[in-house]
């Protein structure tokens, strides 16, 4: 299993990218939340990955994080959802914006994902609704994400990532992270979220 990628990045083209490492060059299809963020050719790129083989093929799947691998890991479980479809629905819908598609039983959100029709939608949503206990709890789903423009969320998922690291459970890094985020003005650091919320713990006397 090649879990993680850290390697100079060759080149682009259409959804996947060429990535250096140590003289081996990786060939990655990489999620919407990957290219947004890409470094120019030439520095480096890190990757989360997730590795398929087939009878025909070696495919590697990139992410930004791993809250978004463990969220594409949890599609392609569902019945009828291959690593292309799964990609698309990474691609196309954020945790925030799926977390209350399903919570509402917004079939509709689903649909607007390429290839995704409405009875596939449909499964979907009640596969999802069976797994979304168990995906808030592996933190792939944000439980109760504070309303912040998209760097502030890109740094919170950062800080809770840190947290989880250290650990947190991702329900606990989740809370201490929405409670900092709430009680900090302009725009904070990862770093300044995670202390907010160690000393949050040590207040509550979570270890």
């Amino acid at each position: 299993m090649i879990g993680r990628l850290t390697g100079k990045l060759l080149e682009l083209e259409g959804g996947s990218v060429l990535v250096d490492v140590a003289g081996v060059a990786y060939e990655v299809e990489v999620s919407a939340g990957v290219l947004q963020t890409l470094p120019r050719v030439g520095e480096e790129l890190r990757l989360h990955t997730h590795f398929v083989v087939r009878e025909d093929a070696q495919l590697l799947y990139g992410f930004s994080s791993k809250r978004e691998r463990e969220l594409f890991r949890a599609f392609i479980k569902i019945s009828g959802v291959g690593p292309k479809l799964g990609l698309a629905l990474i691609s196309a819908l954020d945790p925030q914006a799926l977390n209350a598609a399903v919570r509402n039983n917004d079939v509709s959100m689903l649909t607007k994902v390429p290839g995704v029709g409405k009875k596939t939608a449909e499964r979907l949503m009640v596969e999802l609704k069976n797994r979304m206990d168990s995906l808030t709890e592996s933190g792939a789903v944000p439980i109760n994400v504070v309303s912040v423009d998209g760097a502030d969320a890109g740094i919170a998922v950062e800080a809770e990532d840190a947290l989880i690291a250290l650990g947190y459970r991702p329900a606990e890094a989740n809370r201490a992270v929405n409670r900092a985020l709430a009680d900090t003005d302009g725009t904070p650091t990862a770093e300044a979220l995670v202390r907010l919320a160690l000393r949050s713990f040590a207040k509550s006397g979570v270890s």
